[in-house]
């Protein structure tokens, strides 16, 4: 529906036979394209490029007058306060939840931190050496178990500082009911971060007023994830939180006064922002906004829920396919997880590169303790990978849909999909080999 928008829609690639066909991209909940309003936006602010907070000529100002109110857009893109949120640029979604581990952090308190088992790595390891880290568990279909929430608060006493949660999951695609999470959190006193990652550009997202038991304390995001791929992310939350302590990067821009014998650091954002500022990557960002805004984001969730509703309808009908998400379940952005009975999930995804130009992603998608849970995979036969690193790693082929996938596209993946299914000797004899274009 909204193909015309993105830059590169009609690359050729080759595939196995010779010839070359249009990329079909299944592969968004890793990385989008960007938006021809991105590049476009990009080259028309080039000619107006230079430092940041650093010069008097007219393209500095310029550009630091832009760079400073782009936060602004930010805020009013997810209903954030700027009388009280302060916005914090860095260079995607881990960097951003790193940098809020370091913030949060309080040498000699006891402070629980609970993550979820449907945890990206990047919300969850960040927390490890530094906090108590818990996890809250899920249930048989791999939803998060809001009792299990309740059971922990409870558990911990009080000493629960940040209920860590991902906004959507970036292997079934659940949308998780962060509203709901957030008023239990708050009714602990703890609270609540929501990894935006795969839900910002796909779902509406509203931080809530301050004064709301459903307000959102912390939001972090990526741009490269919602078609603005120029190495630039955000990390949101109460000013406050910034204004103590000393920054974890520290360099030109962060510092107001340096002598031998002391440092007197800038206020935030500035403190947290060490080095030149990526302007050009947060240029892309306010054009990629631009395009969300005026599309809609609940026009962008319906599409894609159609998508996501049709594949899975066309993909009950093969055989030998494993779905590893409740098909019954609408709260999802468009991810769809799924293995071949029989063909190694890396050899999948190499077919459907190599015969049809499909880009899909195979692994564990930086979530091992999920998809170890979701494969129903036991714990002790994990230990055996330590000692070999050769052996195939458990995991499944995910495939997860853009706001410009459409139809056709999805009618070519289940056609060879299909194929696959139904001639697995075939294919593993055939792609046991090195794969060569």
């Amino acid at each position: 529906m909204y193909r015309n928008l993105i830059f590169g829609i009609d690359t050729l690639v080759p595939i196995r036979n010779g010839k070359k066909v249009p990329y079909i991209n299944f592969d968004n909940g890793a990385t989008t394209p960007p938006f021809s309003s991105v590049i476009n936006g990009i080259n028309n602010f080039a000619p107006w490029y230079s430092s940041i907070h650093r010069g008097t000529g007219y393209k500095s100002v310029l550009s630091s007058d832009f760079y400073d109110k782009s936060r602004n857009v930010v805020l009013n893109f997810v209903k954030g306060d700027p009388r009280y949120h302060e916005v914090i640029f860095v260079k995607n979604t881990t960097e951003a939840i790193n940098k809020l581990s370091y913030r949060l952090f309080e040498e000699d308190k006891d402070d629980v931190i609970l993550s979820t088992f449907m945890e990206h790595h990047s919300n969850d390891l960040p927390w490890r050496n530094k906090y108590k880290v818990d996890y809250i568990d899920i249930d048989t279909f791999g939803r998060l178990s809001l009792d299990d929430l309740e059971y922990k608060l409870k558990k911990y006493n009080g000493k629960v500082k940040l209920v860590a949660v991902t906004g959507a999951s970036n292997v079934t695609g659940y949308i998780n009911p962060i509203y709901k999470i957030a008023r239990i959190a708050h009714k602990y006193n703890a609270k609540i971060l929501v990894d935006g990652a795969q839900l910002i550009p796909h779902y509406p997202v509203d931080m809530k007023p301050i004064n709301s038991n459903s307000h959102i304390d912390y939001l972090a995001f990526s741009a490269h994830k919602m078609y603005a791929p120029f190495g630039t992310g955000v990390l949101i939350g109460p000013r406050e939180t910034f204004v103590k302590g000393d920054p974890e990067f520290v360099g030109g821009g962060t510092v107001s006064i340096v002598t031998p014998d002391f440092v007197i650091w800038e206020n935030p954002p500035n403190k947290e922002e060490a080095g030149t500022p990526n302007i050009m990557g947060v240029v892309a960002l306010m054009a990629s906004i631009k395009n969300l805004r005026d599309i809609g984001m609940e026009n962008i969730h319906e599409y894609e829920e159609l998508l996501t509703n049709y594949t899975l309808e066309k993909i009950k009908n093969i055989p030998n396919i494993n779905l590893y998400c409740d098909k019954t379940i609408n709260n999802r952005v468009s991810i769809i997880p799924f293995n071949i009975e029989g063909i190694h999930h890396e050899i999948v995804a190499k077919i459907l590169a190599s015969e049809g130009g499909i880009a899909v992603r195979s692994g564990c998608f930086c979530a091992q303790p999920y998809i170890q849970k979701l494969l129903k995979i036991d714990p002790k036969d994990i230990e055996k990978y330590k000692d070999d690193s050769t052996l195939p790693r458990p995991g499944m082929v995910r495939v997860s849909f853009g706001l410009y996938n459409n139809f056709e596209e999805i009618n070519i993946f289940i056609e060879l999909l299909r194929e696959i299914a139904l001639n697995r000797e075939k294919y593993n004899t055939k792609y046991r080999k090195p794969l060569f274009f």
